[in-house]
């Protein structure tokens, strides 16, 4: 591994040196406006084939690529209308765009069902570098799955193997990034635009509604889980739930397996603490779990009920009283939907009001 310090080196030469190790198939740590992201040869089997064992990510869970400009992202994406509008005004910036894609990188890039999200960076050296090399490179996090959001080499090397930084044959250290969110992540494939990652938690008047009774709650979240059903192609959907006890938590989680056809009777899990279901998702038998934190003690008794690899099957997941278990779940936004449903006792008796937000971290 070669380490290369931004801050006294000539950009040429950085770009000159990326370039070759790109070339050989190598893995780059590399700068962005958000976090250190790790980039190798999109086009490169062995080079993505190296990236997937260095993430230890489930196979068939997509990868994004960083490209130079809109006209470079036309081929290797299907570019509608509303991921040209998006492209012209956010673009370059912290946001990835999904479309449909072409099917001309390496396997294990795209999603197993065919899309490919684009990141045109907001970083001039970046920028060099991909259009020096003339191919799209990886945009994913430097960080292993499911570990530390990277703003420093040292967050990287803290929490990898020596296994790891073995796969690493260059490293572009620019110092202390600042603390960013990630970049949004919009598909544009459906009919209407759709966020599948924001930088934060974001609750807003429009994402409010109220309830009158239960029923309506359990309707509110079948309609919020059919409105994100197709993600489970290749994304676990993690609902996390907030709110007092009896406020409504279990009637929000049966409306969202109602929307999923799971035909038994969904209960609490305050005393079981887990309680899964089976339904069937595209063909294949996914599990609808529901989970209760109000008896765990600590976020590695949580993780202990098996959460990473309910994330990997990507499963649907609820999580009850969910704010306990917050440190544990910012480790996840990458790998999983995470949306976070607040909700209040209303002026009346049996009304609710329900917050949605979503959170990526």
């Amino acid at each position: 591994m070669k380490i290369l310090d931004l801050k006294t080196l000539p950009v040429d030469q950085v770009i000159q040196e990326t370039v070759h190790v790109l070339s050989e198939g190598g893995l780059v740590v590399y700068p962005t406006e958000t976090t250190y992201g790790i980039g190798v040869d999109a086009t490169n089997q062995f080079a993505v084939d190296n990236l997937l064992k260095y993430k230890k990510r489930r196979e068939g869970k997509p990868l994004s690529i960083a490209v130079f400009d809109e006209y470079m992202a036309a081929y290797y994406v299907q570019l509608n209308e509303k991921a040209r509008e998006i492209y012209a005004t956010f673009l370059p910036g912290p946001v990835t765009v999904v479309s449909t894609g072409r099917h001309v990188v390496a396997q294990g890039v795209e999603s197993e069902v065919g899309t490919l999200g684009i990141r045109i960076p907001n970083y001039p050296l970046v920028l060099q570098i991909v259009k020096a090399f003339g191919k799209p490179i990886t945009a994913t996090g430097a960080n292993a799955s499911y570990k530390k959001r990277p703003y420093s080499i040292q967050d990287i090397f803290n929490h990898i193997s020596e296994r790891q930084k073995a796969r690493i044959a260059l490293v572009l250290d620019a110092g202390e990034l600042p603390h960013n969110e990630p970049s949004t992540v919009i598909d544009t494939t459906l009919d209407d635009v759709m966020v599948l990652r924001q930088g934060k938690i974001s609750f807003s008047e429009k994402n409010v509604k109220i309830t009158k009774n239960a029923e309506e709650t359990q309707i509110l979240g079948k309609q919020l889980m059919s409105k994100y059903k197709n993600i489970l192609t290749y994304k676990a959907i993690v609902f996390c739930l907030q709110g007092e006890m009896g406020a409504g938590k279990t009637q929000f989680a049966k409306g969202i397996a109602q929307a999923l056809g799971v035909h038994q009777t969904v209960s609490s899990p305050t005393y079981t603490l887990s309680n899964e279901y089976v339904f069937e998702a595209e063909g294949k038998k996914t599990k609808f779990i529901h989970i209760d934190t109000w008896r765990l003690f600590n976020s590695k008794e949580f993780l202990e009920l098996g959460f990473e690899h309910m994330i990997d099957a990507c499963d649907v997941i609820v999580i009850e009283w969910a704010e306990k278990i917050e440190d544990v779940l910012h480790q996840f936004g990458d790998e999983a939907k995470l949306l976070w449903v607040m909700i209040d006792q209303g002026k009346k008796e049996n009304e609710r009001i329900i917050h949605v937000g979503d959170m990526a971290l």
